[in-house]
């Protein structure tokens, strides 16, 4: 044991590593029971040890859209290899159980525990219950197990027991692994053993370890599974605190890539009528450029009502014991873990429901989506957590995509499931209005399995008064009809009736729609108050999505804020070059703030392949010289930018003429040694440019007067001659 290094902790690191007060890791304290509850079958008993976790009641779907992807990183960013292990060399040399880590298995009673500078005992009696424990090896080097197992040493000891190596000589001696139970006399988790293998032996997916057989050997049983070579998460942060750091955590992208594999094979499971129950940093191994769920121990029916439940204190959801675990449970623990994984907090005792403010956590300041993603999978109320696993990765995947653009600096678009793209640009020929910004916005996906969607398709009408009537009386009702006949609403201004659709639409705890169209229908009221606190609630249910940010830094900059509208407008436009609306929105407020220079970069930014790249440069070109501090070098990058256009006469004389008239009052207190399109930076040389443009504004120019006006322009502006 050695002293906490956390300054004013005072505490101990054990043997793997974490504090037992600070809480940067498990404590090492005795399993208690959490609850029992009656069934018809029998007493449910669950039991928070240091070895399992559990999960929640609500009954989910699985989204279909979730997929597995082949390497770690999903080709967003590159993730460390882990070499794998030779399975020899992974093999204890003096397999023990750590003294703190011996508990009856029956009554949660410590044993095994040494007094009078005496050892403890590692066979015995429990002293509260008379249970007999036993932690010593029951598998010797060398013994075959079933005729078939050539046992070569013990791995590790789990929850429910010693792990060996071995060999299996009737399948070409393949490496595999026999999770033996507690000790022998353990019923419980015999039953556990038994069941695992009676329907785990099916489950079959490229993240979860595979199990091969059920054997018994001299009164002990033992699952036969694949051998996974590598590294656990909870060793890899290991690791890393062993190289100096004692709060090390992984870095954000590394565990998000890890959890993006977790959750399509969970989803699996939950698609198969399973729950895992007990998912955390340890169940995890990474090796070479792939993951690995473990330990399928814990593994259940969704509906078992007898089996007995194991869960690891500080990830198990605060539900479980007075509700069966549940998908939503799972992804409790997942919320859990990822948190864990990030950065360090006591998520055993003083967090062991709850996570700690963004004030405390640096992390969670800069990282907004992913705070607001552990805070919905970790939520108290599992209606209010993801309903699937699939919806959880698909947002977790959008929230990937935007720490690793903050990292680099490098976009990162992906396809939204959830909403469409803009349905026009706002703000690009200047501050847009509440109404602009509502008819511009992004709206849901249109749900396939919703019973008014087909009677929508069907429908051709384009006037909104026509479409609301139509719709208000339409004898197909749903959630997608009452969307619809609300933006019918807000098209004809009748804010009041569109708020009257959406409170007439009945939604599922967790469906964000009704609430993002009462933004729509708040902003197009010009009420960006109320509309942002309904896009901050979206934002709080999908934070992998840009649209609420794009919408809440609209709002923000409606309202004068221009810190958050800044904070919001750069996330969207980070992370994903196709929401226009927020790098003018961005360039705006950075304008007023006098970050010039900043603005600029971001216009300049707008890819070619963009509708409005060629309005983008031209308000680069006049943010570069919108300044009573302008330079030489705002004047020569100017004119270098827009010589570089391809736009049509009007345009280019419009933009040339600002450009030189800029040009000009800066030459009457100086003169520079660049050009600027091709003129000195002399009054002459720009005299005459902007003589040139005035007279190609009059040829250009529709009416008579107009064409006057600028000619006698042009002859004010003319150098003096002599003849």
């Amino acid at each position: 044991m050695t002293s906490c290094a956390r300054a004013g902790c005072g505490g101990t690191i054990d043997e793997d590593g974490f504090c037992d007060t600070c809480g940067l890791a498990a404590t090492t304290s005795a399993p208690t029971p959490v609850s029992t509850r009656s069934t018809a079958t029998g007493t449910l008993t669950s039991w928070s040890t240091p070895t399992g976790a559990t999960t929640s009641s609500r009954s989910t779907h699985s989204s279909t859209r979730s997929r597995t992807r082949e390497r770690l990183g999903e080709g967003v960013v590159e993730i460390p290899s882990v070499p794998r292990r030779d399975p020899r060399d992974a093999v204890l040399v003096d397999p023990t159980v750590p003294e703190s880590k011996r508990f009856c298995s029956s009554c949660g009673e410590k044993v095994g525990r040494g007094r009078d500078d005496r050892p403890g005992r590692t066979e015995g009696f429990c002293p509260k219950c008379g249970h007999q424990f036993s932690f010593v090896p029951k598998l010797a080097q060398g013994e075959l197990v079933q005729g078939q197992y050539e046992v070569l040493g013990c791995l590790a000891h789990g929850g429910l027991g010693w792990i060996y190596l071995a060999l299996d000589h009737a399948v070409a001696d393949r490496w595999v692994v026999l999770k033996g139970l507690l000790d022998s006399g353990d019923a419980d988790a015999m039953a556990a053993a038994v069941a695992e293998t009676r329907f785990l032996a099916e489950v079959e997916h490229p993240t979860i370890v595979r199990i091969f057989n059920f054997v018994e050997h001299s009164g002990t049983g033992y699952i036969v599974m694949e051998y996974v070579g590598g590294t656990s998460i909870k060793d890899v942060i290991k690791q890393l605190r062993e190289a100096g750091d004692p709060t090390a955590c992984l870095p954000l992208t590394q565990a998000i890539a890890y959890t993006l594999k977790v959750l399509p094979a969970l989803g699996h499971l939950h698609d198969s009528g399973l729950v895992y129950c007990d998912f955390k940093p340890d169940n995890a191994i990474h090796g070479g450029d792939q993951l690995k769920l473990i330990d399928l121990g814990a593994v259940r029916h969704v509906d078992d009502q007898v089996s007995p439940i194991y869960g690891t204190v500080g990830y198990q959801a605060p539900e479980v014991g007075k509700e069966l675990p549940s998908p939503s449970s799972d992804l409790y623990t997942v919320g859990r873990s990822l948190a864990v994984m990030t950065f360090p907090f006591d998520f055993h005792n003083a967090y062991q429901e709850s996570l700690p403010s963004a004030g405390t956590v640096p992390l969670l300041a800069e990282q907004e989506s992913f705070h607001r993603l552990l805070l919905r999978a970790t939520h108290r109320d599992p209606a209010l957590r993801f309903a699937s696993a699939g919806e959880m990765r698909e947002q977790l995947e959008g929230v990937f995509r935007e720490v690793a653009a903050s990292e680099d600096g490098e976009p990162r678009p992906g396809l939204s499931v959830e909403f469409t793209a803009e349905r026009r640009s706002f703000g690009v020929s200047g501050p847009p209005s509440a109404a602009e910004i509502a008819a511009a916005l992004p709206v849901s996906k249109v749900d396939a399995d919703d019973p008014g969607t087909v009677f929508l398709a069907g429908i051709t009408l384009t006037d909104p008064a026509a479409l609301a009537e139509e719709l208000a009386d339409a004898e197909v009702k749903g959630v997608e009809v009452g969307l619809r006949l609300a933006r019918a609403r807000v098209e004809l201004g009748d804010i009041d009736g569109a708020r009257k659709a959406l409170d007439a639409i009945e939604i599922e705890p967790g469906d964000w729609r009704v609430e993002w169209h009462r933004g729509l229908a708040s902003l197009a009221g010009n009420q960006p108050a109320l509309a942002r606190a309904s896009f901050e609630a979206v934002y709080g249910l999908v934070p992998g999505e840009i649209a609420p940010k794009l919408a809440i830094g609209a709002c923000a900059e409606l309202a004068g804020d221009n810190a958050a509208a800044d904070r919001y407008y750069r996330l969207a436009w980070r992370t994903d070059r196709s929401f226009l609306s927020a790098a003018f929105g961005l360039a705006r407020v950075l304008m007023a703030d006098g970050r010039r220079a900043e603005a600029v970069d971001v216009l300049e930014s707008v890819p070619e392949t963009s509708s409005h790249y060629l309005v983008a440069q031209l308000a680069a070109v006049r943010g570069r010289i919108a300044t009573d501090k302008l330079s030489e070098v705002d004047l020569v990058l100017a004119g270098n930018r827009l010589s570089g256009l391809e736009l049509d006469d009007v345009r280019r004389t419009n933009a040339e003429r600002e450009l030189l008239e800029a040009a000009y009052e800066w030459s009457r207190t100086g003169t520079g040694s660049g050009t600027v399109l091709g003129r000195r930076l002399v009054t002459e040389d720009l005299r005459r440019g902007m003589e040139g443009c005035y007279l190609a504004l009059a040829r250009q120019s529709s009416t008579r007067l107009d064409r006057i006006a600028w000619v006698d322009r042009a002859n004010q502006i003319r150098p003096r001659t002599w003849f």
